[in-house]
């Protein structure tokens, strides 16, 4: 018989062992990289991985704009939305990682998720055109892309990186894990260049007569279209390792059985066993149980990670609004760590291997969250100093007030039953701070008296509690009156200015201002909304019916509030003051934190890869990647019951991972990292001994 298969031929298989788990499909060596140890395979990996992070992150960057101004959601449901996606983002990995490791494999799973994460895009893009549908098509289609997104994005997360380690032979474990760093890279490049990118198509570029979020949307799924391309053309390339079946099924069984076992069997008579695992011996092979072992012993050594993601997430949350109360701001973090990535590989740990220093993956992921706790303990430094600029939030029965004179002379204020304003306030002099009133309830009527060369004015304000005020003083027909108005009682968001005016003239006022915004104001001393604006030099238009001046502003800065009174010489006064703490303050936190995610997530992503099975190795990923999700969920909960100022929050959230830092150098003293087939090859050794010298017989497909 000539090239015919013949299937009688039989392996000797040694009492005790299991049968292998299918054929044995030889896999072609990929051709190096440059005369390296890294296969050119991966070069694809990584700039698939840059293309789909542009991709992502350049969506993100202008998908809160996008609720906001042309679905119109309000503040908080644009929040919620925004945080449901990121979080729904880090869940559905389990899906591709169950997808890929029990039915499709990683090749053929990111293949197919990706082009739904095309249709995803492209879906976000349609729902941003102005002429397509209504409000409701707006919104359906928005939400129909970001799920398919979701699903996308986090199905084919765990297997990006999970396959891309896949290429690497067992003797290249170095350059594996060097390889994990340079994916890494790529996630950052692309984040990095995205978040620049991508706001610049939306406010610079026009379309539809507005700004182009169309456009804004659709570069990022052109990006996600050549990732796929990019991924595909290396597909000769690849090694590609099979997937073994509905794994996640047959561990749960055995994890049911031998717990149901270990139950059933529990009199003293029956001898015990090494491990709680074992007792599924009888039912499911030593192949599985061992890797069970390895997987649950990984992810019980996860179990304190997402504290270090609460910490972490918090970046785009808690510290970028820290930022807005500075006066400057910059995207500092994927840049420190395009920086820091290679600092750490071929600097900082060579040296402390030099130092014989045994530098394990745990060590190095405890040192990360170390330096993230400090990170925070330097934030809550940065916000007590931001709060020197901050006017004090009043509580129930508390308010504050300030005075402004625009009387032609001094004014001597006093309020009933309140000991402030000692002395008399000067024409248009600027108030030095606000001063606290007391109140008996939520309310109060009180007498303002007011002294001027000897004349005496009384009038009678209602007072709120927990508000902020300004008594306008100024002359009506040659005797003192008053006006009660209230002041904004917090910063101008994201850093901006406000600005509102007075009218002190006997004619209606409308003052042009920024982009062609025209406010009008009536006259006698009456007062406009605040205005917020972007910090900037300003020069206003103001129009009454016999003239048209126009007044210079000077700068609005960072987080200021102001009054200018119009009158034949206008007066600028600072309500709120502007944002004095620079940005650079924040420079150490940010260091902290960056150097502290290439230690511990560079790091982990590796870790979490060497410690798993073949057969489970996506699914580890999705584990690793489940504990960002489990951050944020963190976040929500302290933010929500905490009800700390920030200063504190920040430093309970640093205290908070530092107890978690000792939990888990705890657990990884006791923790010995192994090479999966190494432990499969002990735990063969120490398999117990069989009824009998039992010879099992494989059939073996060979050729005649």
């Amino acid at each position: 018989m000539k090239n015919k298969s013949m299937e009688t031929l039989f392996t000797f298989i040694p009492a005790g062992d299991d049968p292998p788990r299918g054929g044995f499909s030889s896999q072609k060596k990929s051709p190096k990289l440059c005369g390296t140890n890294y296969p050119l395979s991966i070069a694809f990996i990584v700039v698939n991985e840059f293309c789909e992070r542009f991709s992502y992150y350049g969506m993100k960057a202008v998908l809160t704009l996008y609720f906001l101004n042309f679905l119109h959601w309000d503040d908080n449901l644009s929040t919620t939305i925004y945080h449901a996606f990121s979080g729904l983002c880090y869940f559905t990995p389990v899906i591709g990682a169950l997808i890929a490791d029990t039915w499709l494999g990683k090749f053929k799973t990111i293949i197919y998720l990706s082009i739904v994460y095309v249709i995803g895009h492209v879906i976000k893009s349609v729902g941003a055109i102005p002429t397509v549908g209504n409000q409701v098509v707006h919104v359906v289609l928005s939400m129909l892309g970001l799920a398919l997104i979701a699903l996308g994005t986090g199905g084919i997360k765990p297997c990006v990186a999970a396959f891309g380690g896949d290429q690497f032979e067992e003797e290249h474990a170095k350059e594996r894990s060097k390889f994990f760093s340079v994916f890494y890279l790529a996630i950052n490049a692309g984040s990095l260049i995205s978040t620049f990118v991508t706001p610049v198509l939306r406010g610079d570029v026009k379309c539809f007569g507005g700004d182009c979020y169309a456009l804004a949307f659709g570069v990022p799924a052109a990006l996600m279209v050549i990732a796929l391309v990019v991924f595909i053309a290396g597909s000769g390339m690849y090694k590609k390792t099979p997937p073994r079946g509905n794994i996640l099924l047959e561990v749960c069984q055995c994890i049911a059985f031998a717990i149901t076992n270990r139950l059933k069997n529990h009199s003293k008579w029956i001898p015990k066993r090494e491990h709680w695992l074992d007792w599924a011996s009888e039912k499911y092979s030593k192949q599985l149980i061992t890797e069970i072992k390895m997987v649950t012993r990984v992810l019980f050594l996860f179990i304190p990670l997402p504290m270090f993601w609460a910490l972490f997430d918090q970046q785009g949350s808690r510290w970028t609004l820290q930022a807005t109360q500075m006066n400057a701001d910059f995207f500092l973090n994927p840049l420190l760590i395009l920086i820091f990535i290679p600092i750490f590989d071929f600097g900082v740990y060579p040296l402390i291997d030099m130092c014989r220093f045994n530098f394990t993956p745990i060590r190095k992921m405890t040192t990360g969250m170390i330096l993230a706790g400090l990170a925070f303990a330097a934030a809550a430094i940065v916000e007590i100093k931001i709060n020197e600029t901050s006017l004090p939030s009043p509580v129930p029965k508390e308010s504050f007030i300030q005075v402004l004179n625009l009387a032609n002379d001094s004014v001597h204020v006093k309020i009933q039953g309140q000991d402030l304003f000692q002395q008399p306030t000067g024409a248009f002099q600027d108030p030095a701070k606000y001063s606290k009133l007391m109140l008996n309830g939520a309310q109060q009527n009180l007498d303002f008296e007011l002294q001027s060369q000897g004349s005496v004015s009384t009038f009678y304000h209602t007072v709120q509690e927990k508000s902020v005020y300004s008594l306008i003083v100024y002359k009506s027909e040659g005797s003192l009156s008053s006006h009660l108005i209230a002041d904004m009682e917090t910063k101008p968001e994201k850093g901006q200015t406000a600005v509102r005016f007075i009218n002190a003239l006997d004619q209606d006022v409308n003052v042009t201002i920024g982009r062609e915004e025209i406010i009008s104001v009536n006259k006698n001393y009456s007062v406009s909304k605040y205005t917020t604006l972007e910090r900037g030099k300003y020069n206003v238009q103001c129009k009454t019916e016999a003239t048209e001046v126009t007044l210079d502003l000077g700068l609005l800065d960072f987080g200021a509030s102001y009054t200018i009174v119009i009158t034949k010489v206008t007066w600028k006064t600072e309500d709120i003051m502007a944002n004095n703490v620079h940005i650079a303050w924040q420079l150490p936190q940010y260091l902290l934190i960056s150097a502290g995610e290439v230690m511990f997530s560079v790091t982990g992503l590796a870790f979490s890869y060497s410690q798993a099975p073949v057969s489970m190795k996506s699914v580890l990923q999705a584990g690793w990647l489940l504990t960002v999700a489990f951050g944020n969920v963190i976040v929500l909960i302290v933010a929500q019951a905490a009800l700390l100022e920030q200063w504190a929050e920040f430093v309970l959230f640093a205290c908070l991972l530092f107890a978690v830092c000792i939990i888990f150098s705890i657990m990884g003293y006791f923790y010995v990292s192994v090479d999966p087939e190494d432990l499969t090859k002990k735990e063969d050794e120490k398999e117990m001994p069989s009824n009998g010298n039992v010879i099992s017989l494989v059939p073996q497909k060979t050729e005649l």
